[in-house]
């Protein structure tokens, strides 16, 4: 059964106040066309989930979608400098910043697909972030009674994921590297793929071309060319310079809008319900 939808219908699917995963890396095939309609149907209080981020948290943050952050690094790297507007939001009050290191995101997210409560993270012996973060605490090894730090399971209310393959049935293939994103698909509760084609099933069917995220995971598929501009997709764009530089010069909810409006075209070009680009 086909689970293509429209780029509208898929971020309907993430209701104010969502645990929201977002796949990709900082810059890398971070699902920004995704982002961008989070931000048009003003979705608010979201609690997003990543290991590493950039644009994606920022423009959520500056869209005043989001109530709280768990992640390990949030900046746009080497001369993008700092995610500003994520900043802002966590000093001024309004979005909590759970912080972590980016391997016990990777281990609350992994405690999630176990379908356990928690998991140990044995090298967060001595950090702040043991009292300062809710969801880490110590208790005792019932095997050595030493005492280990555990982090709470992170469970996803759905992951956006940007790929570069899937098929109608949701089906999905990455090129390049993977980051978290096997991982956040076995750990959400739903799944929301944008892709940058759409193909035949018999790809994964038969061949030695295997899906990387299996379609029953999978809630909605939306045929996304260029989804994850202005950030690269491995083997399809790089980043784009300009347009990076273009969001992090905006100084207001009106300089927002337009850029948003600048892209909308794009986003919402209606390739969601229909077989455009299969191969």
């Amino acid at each position: 059964m086909s689970k293509m939808i429209s780029m509208q219908e898929a971020a309907a699917m993430v209701s104010d106040g969502t645990v929201l995963g977002i796949g990709g890396n900082v810059l890398h095939r971070a699902p920004m066309a995704f982002v961008r309609e989070l931000v048009r149907q003003r979705k608010r209080n979201l609690k997003l989930v990543k290991t590493a981020g950039a644009m994606d948290v920022d423009m959520l943050c500056f869209g005043g979608c989001v109530t709280s952050v768990d992640a390990g690094f949030i900046s746009y790297e080497s001369e993008f400098s700092l995610a500003m507007h994520y900043r802002k939001a966590v000093e001024s009050g309004q979005v909590k910043g759970n912080e972590h290191a980016c391997y016990t995101v990777i281990s609350a997210l992994r405690a999630a697909s176990y379908g356990v409560g928690f998991m140990p993270v044995k090298g967060l012996s001595v950090s702040d972030l043991i009292e300062e973060n809710d969801y880490f605490t110590r208790i005792t090894d019932p095997f050595t009674n030493e005492m280990v730090t555990v982090v709470k399971a992170i469970r996803p209310d759905v992951a956006v994921i940007h790929v570069q393959e899937a098929d109608e049935d949701g089906n999905a293939r990455i090129s390049g590297p993977l980051f978290e994103d096997i991982l956040l698909s076995r750990a959400a509760k739903r799944v929301i793929l944008t892709a940058e084609h759409i193909v035949s099933s018999s790809l994964f069917s038969s061949g030695t071309k295997k899906a990387d995220i299996p379609h029953f995971l999978v809630s909605g598929v939306v045929h996304t060319v260029k989804g994850a501009a202005p950030c690269s997709c491995a083997g399809s764009y790089d980043i784009d310079t300009k347009g990076i530089r273009a969001f992090k010069e905006i100084k207001d909810q009106d300089g927002l809008a337009v850029y948003l409006s600048a892209y909308e075209r794009a986003d919402r070009r209606g390739l969601g319900g229909r077989n455009d680009g299969k191969r």
